[in-house]
């Protein structure tokens, strides 16, 4: 029996997540987009061999990811409280899709905000080691960072293409700033495919791009006027304590206010757990933020709560 040579070449693919960046995309994508579902993992990857395929015109039985590593900056047990359980969740997925997992301890400021250090040096000298032993043909980057650009370079002298996985997107979030989440134009100008991922999501023009999100159930938006009982004086330095009395999985609730009737909250307002941890009866402390621009329109104080930490 004869068989093609081509059948029996095989494309080795490596993929690397910048896991804050995937973070922030499927958030984006579950809270602030229509589809209000997150990225599924096995969606992603299927595109991807689907998109290597295309590119490289072969056979996508061809093309296979052979290894794939997901970095991200990580909070300890005692700090993740209640959240510790749906970050067990997300990595038994990333499991199930045999992506290997790395994690740092973030730091915090003295303002008590929490930063990423040196992930993306880890996850620079992880891949270009990796390609080197494991000789990927292509090295496929999640990310969307001008950082990565010398680790581009260095791959492509040893003859790995990169394939950029990325997103551009922009939203007003709940106090009507603009926040915009932009690929470094260098990185894109340096890989060999560049995937610019919120094109192919609104084409919607094939199989693998229905699959990459998550089936889940559809809400509808969130409200653009906030009904707040108007409050002639409120001081927003002042620290409230109380309970969430409702939860909207579209990316929204409200905390139980005697005195103010009930308090909306946004998402991006908590500080110390991820929304989805949240639920009726979550004790926390906030404070109070004057919405200017409603309050101009309703001529009456409006107000939302801010800076939402639950306590343990």
């Amino acid at each position: 029996m004869i068989v093609e040579r081509n059948i029996l070449d095989i494309l080795r693919i490596g993929i690397f997540y910048d896991g804050y960046y995937f973070y922030k995309v499927s958030n984006y994508y579950k809270y602030e987009h229509e589809k209000k579902s997150r990225i599924s993992i096995s969606g992603l990857h299927e595109f991807i061999r689907s998109e290597v395929a295309s590119q490289t015109r072969l056979d996508m039985r061809q093309c296979q990811i052979i290894d794939a590593h997901y970095f991200k900056g990580r909070s300890s047990a005692k700090e993740l409280g209640e959240k510790v359980q749906s970050e067990r969740i997300f990595e038994d997925i990333l499991m199930r899709e045999n992506i290997v997992t790395h994690y740092l301890p973030l730091r915090y400021t003295e303002n008590n905000v929490a930063q990423e250090k040196g992930i993306d040096v880890w996850l620079a000298l992880e891949a270009y080691e990796l390609a080197i032993y494991k000789h990927f043909n292509i090295l496929v980057l999640v990310a969307g960072d001008g950082d990565y650009v010398p680790l581009v370079r260095k791959l492509h002298t040893l003859g790995t293409q990169v394939m950029l996985i990325c997103w551009d997107f922009s939203y007003h979030n709940e106090r009507g700033d603009m926040v915009e989440t932009r690929t470094s134009r260098h990185l894109l100008e340096e890989v060999f495919y560049p995937v610019q991922m919120h094109q192919k999501v609104e084409q919607n023009s094939n199989e693998f791009i229905k699959n990459l999100f998550v089936q889940d159930r559809t809400f509808e938006k969130p409200p653009i006027v906030f009904n707040f009982r108007p409050e002639s004086e409120v001081n927003e330095e002042e620290e409230f304590t109380s309970v969430i009395f409702s939860i909207n999985p579209n990316g929204f609730g409200f905390i139980k206010d005697e005195e103010r009737d009930n308090i909306f909250f946004h998402y991006s307002m908590v500080t110390n757990r991820d929304f989805s941890d949240l639920s009726s009866g979550t004790k926390v402390k906030y404070t109070l933020e004057e919405d200017e621009e409603r309050s101009k329109r309703s001529d009456a104080p409006r107000f939302r709560a801010v800076k939402v930490t639950v306590i343990d």
